[in-house]
């Protein structure tokens, strides 16, 4: 299988992966919204660099993950807490009056990156989800676990994951004077998101129990 086909494989994957509202695509809209779009593409970088690390650690150890279900048992657990504590936070900022802040355009600058390596990292979904797609390429032949092919493969789940957060912030943008990009509607709409999945983990978790 050629370099350029699986580049394509990994930028489909995680394109699809990042389409549905998650916590990294509506948290980009958010920044973007608040703090401007190059903001919210700082964001997006950072994730992506994270989303590099993940996907190359998924390739490695696909096979030993597969082979190892209580791994992906323990980050499933660590990732409930997680999103436990993120809802509770957005939630509780929701509640909150928003108040204005002359600082945060300089503070932004020098922060949305990071913001988008700290909440990429702390969202482990996308190791399991990446181990089970590289697993079931490999079966079909359509992936090996030679360098050149990782290498290929983690390029295009970056891309795909940025082309998405970019849709994300462009279409958020278009609307942002509706009443749905308001901030205080923004962070329920993400203490709502990071809700279901910690629900959703949790009834994974009651089920292998």
């Amino acid at each position: 299988m050629g370099i350029t086909v699986i580049f394509f494989l990994g930028l489909i994957i995680a394109l699809v992966g990042v389409i549905p509202p998650g916590l990294l695509n509506m948290t980009a809209a958010k920044i973007s919204l608040k703090e401007g779009s190059n903001h919210g593409i700082l964001f997006s970088i950072g994730v992506c660099v994270i989303v590099c690390v993940q996907t190359y650690v998924a390739t490695i150890f696909a096979k030993y993950l597969s082979n190892h279900p209580e791994v992906i048992d323990i980050l499933q657990r660590v990732a409930f807490v997680i999103f436990v504590l993120i809802t509770i936070y957005f939630l509780l900022l929701a509640r909150k009056q928003p108040k204005p802040d002359l600082e945060a355009s300089i503070i932004s600058k020098r922060s949305s990156f990071f913001k988008g390596v700290l909440l990429s990292a702390l969202n482990v979904f996308p190791i399991p989800y990446q181990a089970y797609m590289t697993i079931t390429l490999a079966s079909f032949g359509w992936l090996t676990f030679e360098m050149y092919s990782i290498i290929a493969y983690v390029a295009g789940a970056a891309t795909g994951t940025f082309v998405m957060l970019y849709i994300y912030i462009f279409f958020f943008d278009k609307i942002k004077n509706e009443k749905l990009t308001s901030q205080k509607t923004m962070n329920y709409f993400i203490g709502s998101i990071t809700g279901v999945i910690a629900i959703f983990t949790l009834i994974n978790i009651i089920k292998e129990l």
